[in-house]
């Protein structure tokens, strides 16, 4: 994709990295497994490994600081009856017009200072009801890169729809300031679940890397490629930082799913000079001593193999070839082979994704290395490149109203029926757009829909997808004695096929009987009253045809 630019490949920085290859397996030693898998995840579910192993970055890095609880009550936070331990953040929708595309919305709220609502994993439908929870029980644990992929298993050539997500701690300060703002802490990893919410698999990062929170990409081949970062020690003062320093190196890795080997890997410390960034390296003297040079943030691959890096401090994308490991062009920054149109220059820039054609989108946040002012406002951004003439040309821009400004993070997906999903990073919100796009200062042009989280939530990415999810534990349910009536709440959490409730009472948890065949479905948690006193009660979950999907335990009638 996009060859014949500048004149044919070249090396930008030192010498070429070693490009590990399927066979070669180079340099592997004893690490551990990058792969490991839940028990019992053969049978109809594909198998990602050999080895068992549990759950991992369940705990926070170590930090001395205090951190503060996440906020579990109030106008900003769900809180049920029958699933008491899950308070997601609750979304406000600014705008739900016709036309938008079908699916959910994956969002994994955190905040930078105390979350409202536990950070995680979330689903939530158009109007903002929350679909599926996975909490996280410490405020200085986030998710990100939470996303719907599909799982190919080469060997048996079947695959299945799967959740994805980064685990871990983000350098966030005060809580840490050993690394660069927004650095993944050590010890972090991926997860992928079934969609019975089961988990399938962890993947870890290799070569002393740790895995970072800003890439998790599924293959067809049966792999994951994936941003690993570390601090290497180095002499800064040339740059015009500390002697005592280090740099943040950023490393793509792909690890084969069923075997864990690491088949390639390619190094932006030895491809790319840290002198071109667009951040000084006077700014490690407020992370530890690391300078924060490139910022790796996304990963693509082209039809052709070719991959596409996006390096956010660099202001840069570049076309990196997998059989090589050189760089065959690079767009933005202080190197760039293209020159640009009105509108189609870009600064602090996530979310690189190829298009069909000549064609590539981004989120541009045209901010900031505080404390200096923006560069120019956040939005979408679609380009085309010319080449011929090496010229990138702005087709289409997707602008908000009122205007953002957010100094990290975001996303721009293009969705199925045409539209662009755009997730504003550090900026509250998320939003759909029709194909059309707007300009700056018209952004209510083409708006379809628009989400604000609750005080100063955000989410790295967000995205829509279609998702059916059919939970492997039973639904929850809760009942409660009100003014002479009983009420009972039911609830399934990560249900999506759940259209109605039925209801069932008894004086015993033997003698049951339904007593409200069908009760519609109202949101997360549905409401069922009864006369009946119980005091023992079930709820079934049904489908849109009626059918019993799943029943809840018995539960006793409390005050």
């Amino acid at each position: 994709m996009f060859r014949g630019v500048g004149g044919g490949v070249r090396r930008r920085w030192g010498t070429v990295a070693t490009v590990l290859a399927t066979a070669g397996m180079v340099g592997l030693g004893a690490e551990p497994a990058a792969v490991a898998v839940r028990p019992g995840s053969s049978g109809r579910h594909l198998q990602l490994g050999a080895q068992e192993r549990s759950l991992c970055a369940t705990r926070p890095f170590p930090t001395t600081a205090s951190v503060p609880a996440p906020i579990t009550s109030g106008s900003g936070v769900w809180s049920f009856v029958s699933a008491s331990a899950l308070h997601p953040m609750r979304v406000t929708v600014t705008a739900n017009r016709r036309g938008t595309a079908g699916g959910h919305i994956f969002v994994g709220p955190y905040n930078l200072r105390r979350p409202v609502g536990q950070t995680g994993s979330l689903i939530v439908d158009n109007s903002g009801n929350p679909v599926w929870f996975r909490p996280l029980r410490y405020a200085n644990l986030q998710n990100a890169d939470f996303r719907v992929q599909r799982y190919y298993d080469r060997r048996t050539g079947r695959s299945q729809p799967v959740l994805t997500w980064w685990q871990g701690s983000l350098a966030i300060p005060p809580w840490y300031t050993n690394l660069p703002g927004g650095a993944p802490e050590p010890g972090g990893c991926y997860y992928i679940y079934d969609d019975h919410y089961r988990v399938l698999g962890t993947v870890f990062a290799r070569h002393g890397f740790s895995a970072d929170e800003h890439e998790f990409l599924l293959t067809r081949r049966g792999t994951a490629l994936f941003i690993a970062s570390k601090p290497v020690p180095m002499d800064l003062t040339p740059y015009g930082g500390p002697k005592n320093g280090a740099i943040e190196d950023s490393e793509v890795q792909e690890v084969d799913l069923a075997t864990g080997r690491l088949v390639f890997s390619w190094d932006m410390l030895q491809h790319v000079n840290p002198a071109d960034s667009e951040v000084p390296a006077s700014d490690a003297s407020s992370s530890g001593g690391v300078w924060d040079a490139f910022h790796m943030n996304s990963i693509d691959e082209g039809p052709d193999g070719h991959l596409l890096i996006s390096a956010r401090n660099m202001w840069a994308l570049y076309d990196i070839s997998r059989k090589t490991g050189r760089i065959g062009w690079q767009l933005g920054g202080r190197q760039s082979d293209f020159t640009f149109g009105p509108n189609a220059q870009f600064f602090w820039q996530h979310h690189a994704r190829f298009r069909p054609g000549h064609r590539i989108s981004m989120f541009d946040d045209g901010c900031c290395n505080s404390p200096n002012p923006p560069e120019q406002q956040s939005h979408g951004l679609i380009l085309e490149l010319d080449v011929r003439t090496h010229r990138a040309t702005a087709v289409r821009t997707y602008y908000h109203a009122p205007a953002l400004y957010s100094a990290s993070q975001g996303d721009t997906q293009g969705l199925p029926n045409t539209d662009e999903f755009i997730g504003w990073g550090q900026e509250s919100h998320y939003s759909e757009y029709g194909d059309a796009g707007n300009s700056q200062g018209h952004g209510l042009q083409s708006l379809l829909y628009d989400a604000q989280m609750p005080g100063s939530d955000i989410s790295y990415r967000a995205f829509r997808h279609e998702w059916i999810g059919t939970p492997y534990y039973p639904p929850s349910a809760a009942a409660r004695a009100r003014r002479g009536h009983s009420t009972v709440f039911a609830s399934w959490n990560g249900s999506t096929q759940t259209r109605a409730w039925q209801l069932l009472a008894g004086r015993s948890a033997r003698s049951l009987r339904v007593v409200v065949r069908h009760a519609g479905r109202t949101g997360f948690e549905t409401a069922v009253t009864t006369h009946n006193p119980g005091p023992y009660f079930q709820v079934r979950a049904l489908d849109a045809h009626g059918k019993v999907l799943a029943r809840s335990r018995v539960v006793r009638l409390s005050d």
